[in-house]
């Protein structure tokens, strides 16, 4: 028997956002598949600016997340795939990042189908997410979500394999 996903709530970014994902982040644990290095708070300010214009724009974006304590533990939610050299360019990707903290309780996975039933409402038919290969935690998101590998990349910065899982919905 499987343990019961917690209560996740999904909402738009606000400003103030930024700098809870900033804190939430700034871990060297939570950022080893996204650059390695903590981000600054810059990053955060323009990264839910870009959110909330693809919620208005587009129905669907990368979320706060929250806890049942509306405490913010992370982000989830799709967006366009955002480079044009590689990677399944043209796709919707889904995706999820969560505090330290908050690893192993099944947040990412409850996040990510909340996510997906969003993305189905707003009209998308398919999604993708790139996975680095290592990521076991996140692979393991993907096989919850009943989703399949069906490219392999090599990330053209950090020259690291990325698995490309795809589910229709």
């Amino acid at each position: 028997m499987t343990e019961p996903l917690p209560v996740v709530q999904l909402r738009v970014p606000t400003d103030e956002d930024a700098l809870a994902w900033h804190r939430a982040f700034d871990d060297p644990d939570v950022m080893e598949f996204h650059g390695g290095a903590s981000a600054e708070l810059s990053v955060y300010e323009e990264l839910t600016a870009r959110q909330r214009r693809h919620d208005a724009e587009r129905g669907f974006c990368l979320w706060t997340m929250l806890d049942e304590n509306d405490e913010v533990i992370g982000f989830t939610g799709a967006q366009p795939w955002p480079h044009e050299s590689f990677g399944p360019v043209g796709e919707i990707e889904i995706g999820w990042r969560l505090g330290r903290a908050h690893w192993g309780r099944g947040y990412a996975t409850a996040a990510a189908r909340a996510t997906l039933e969003r993305v189905r409402a707003a009209g998308v038919g398919r999604v993708v997410a790139m996975v680095n290969s290592r990521n076991t935690r996140s692979v393991a998101v993907t096989r919850r979500l009943g989703m399949e590998l069906v490219e392999t990349y090599m990330t053209p910065v950090s020259k690291q394999e990325a698995y490309c899982f795809r589910l229709e919905l």
